[in-house]
């Protein structure tokens, strides 16, 4: 017994503990969720209620992050309509719609993710695009899209945008307050 006592003890020995990285694995393609927007503008000397519709469709061509997970494109329609009722526009945009406007990556992994209507400016209705990487807030490319009198379009990438995301527009304006 004492000879169990006496024996010399091991020193402890250090331990090390890894933490062991999941690799993430693809699961079933991953689509947005369906939005509604809706708006009145005063145009063309009277009240146009203007409504999109986003919507995921698994028939469009889905696209894939740098693991292989898959996402789901999807449409946004476009309906403007008068006072009393008539349709002034009805049309349905995919990616493909602004692919002109796109550089090569984000034609082949981007989505289109959001169109909003922003204002009425010079006349025409001016609407916001963006086509983006899906699951990244800062990573897509601003398109301004204008509709005229005779519902013709013109479409753009949007410079005048504030990309920094610290919510301050440059300006060369001077506001003396």
């Amino acid at each position: 017994m004492l000879l169990g006592a006496c024996k010399d003890k091991k020193p402890a020995q250090d331990t090390i503990i890894t933490s062991r990285q999941e690799v993430r694995k693809p699961q079933a393609p991953i689509k947005m969720q369906e939005y509604r927007q809706e708006n009145t503008a005063q145009w063309l000397e009277g009240n146009y209620h203007i409504l999109l519709v986003r919507t995921p469709v698994d028939s469009l061509p889905m696209v894939q992050d740098e693991i292989g997970q898959k996402y789901v494109d999807n449409r946004i329609e476009l309906t403007i309509t008068r006072a009393d009722g008539s349709v002034f526009l009805k049309r349905t945009f995919t990616k493909s719609t602004f692919a002109s406007y796109l550089d090569d990556d984000y034609r082949r992994t981007g989505i289109l993710e959001a169109m909003i209507f922003e204002e009425v400016d010079d006349g025409r209705l001016e609407f916001a695009v963006s086509v983006a990487h899906p699951q990244a807030d800062d990573e897509f490319i601003p398109l301004e899209m204008k509709i005229d009198s005779a519902g013709g379009l013109t479409i753009k990438r949007d410079s005048d945008m504030d990309t920094s995301g610290n919510g301050i527009q440059d300006d060369d304006d001077d506001d003396d307050d």
